[in-house]
């Protein structure tokens, strides 16, 4: 049997080497057909608020309790195998499809690509592709700072998240971990039609991403440290800023990668024609720029590393 921090470091590397296949039959993909099939059955087009809570937390524990079997059983079906390390093979495959820290780069960098070649219309458009606001008036700061916070927040939900459950459950807990983030992404708004039926979703996704968000803000104080960035700016932003994000974990990412590169997140965003405002992080030492999507990439992948490192140290000390 292989050590888990082995199999996390496999995972990685299949990441970095393959990046994330785009086929409908990616376990995601799967996960986001199945929480829709669910949704058209059990929606409650007619229901009170009470009853599309109900029926969203049923959706919830069903798309959990699934994910959770099948990874499980895949698992089983391992180890019934004629060799010592199908389980092993297994758990790495499943985990290399629950991070993506090559398509969050890759994202990065499409963006800064065509804000270099000053394609702001292009820009725009493949910032629609990872952000909900709306993106047709965006400039080039604004493209780059949504760039910036996708990667620093996603750090947590497609990285450091599911290398954490993973660490404490093997791959079916990295499974349900990202059927819990997909739930999130795809049922998680504040809406007339999700307000109550998503609810239990966001909180799940909430509640699993409490301790990775904030291990994930440590670990992006010492990156920048390690990359010569702020680490002291990044530590100050973190403490001061990170709580007043609206999300009760996103400003533990985007906050210290804000203060490492000297620059101002949050603010103005506009979705659906509505204006919001949301809590600054950082402070606007200097205007964003193309260059500091590159910066938060080297931060992203940087903590990356320096969490596979740790897992493998602590596995040593503790014979795990």
């Amino acid at each position: 049997m292989i050590s888990p921090s082995l199999i996390a470091m496999a995972a990685f590397f299949l990441d970095t080497v393959l990046g994330d296949p785009q086929t409908r039959w990616h376990p995601v993909a799967v996960l986001g057909r199945l929480i829709a099939f669910l949704e058209k059955l059990l929606y409650p087009l007619r229901g009170s608020d009470t009853q599309k809570f109900a029926m969203g937390s049923l959706l919830t524990l069903l798309v959990l309790c699934i994910s959770y079997a099948f990874a499980e059983g895949l698992l089983l079906v391992a180890r019934q195998l004629p060799v010592a390390w199908g389980a092993d093979v297994v758990s790495v495959i499943l985990l290399y499809f629950c991070i993506s820290p090559r398509m969050l780069a890759k994202a990065g960098q499409d963006i800064y690509a065509l804000l270099v070649k000053r394609d702001i219309a292009a820009a725009r458009e493949h910032v629609g592709y990872i952000v909900g606001r709306d993106t047709a008036e965006l400039d080039e700061a604004d493209a780059a700072r949504a760039a910036i916070e996708t990667v620093a927040e996603n750090t947590v939900d497609g990285v450091i998240a599911p290398l954490f459950f993973f660490a404490l459950g093997g791959a079916p807990l990295a499974v349900l971990y990202r059927a819990a983030n997909t739930m999130d992404s795809m049922l998680g708004y504040k809406n007339d039609r999700y307000l109550y039926f998503g609810r239990m979703a966001a909180r799940v996704d909430d509640v699993l991403n409490f301790v990775p968000a904030r291990m994930t803000g440590i670990l992006f104080v010492m990156a920048a440290f390690l990359l010569g960035y702020d680490g002291r700016n990044a530590l100050n932003i973190l403490v001061r800023d990170a709580a007043g994000h609206p999300s009760p974990n996103g400003g533990h990412a985007e906050a210290p990668v804000a203060g490492a590169l000297h620059i101002r997140l949050g603010g103005v965003n506009y979705y659906f024609g509505e204006r919001h405002f949301r809590a600054y992080m950082g402070d606007a030492h200097m205007e964003i720029t193309a260059k500091h999507i590159l910066g938060a990439i080297r931060l992203m992948y940087t903590v990356t590393v320096l969490y596979l490192l740790l897992y493998y140290l602590l596995s040593l000390y503790y014979h795990i």
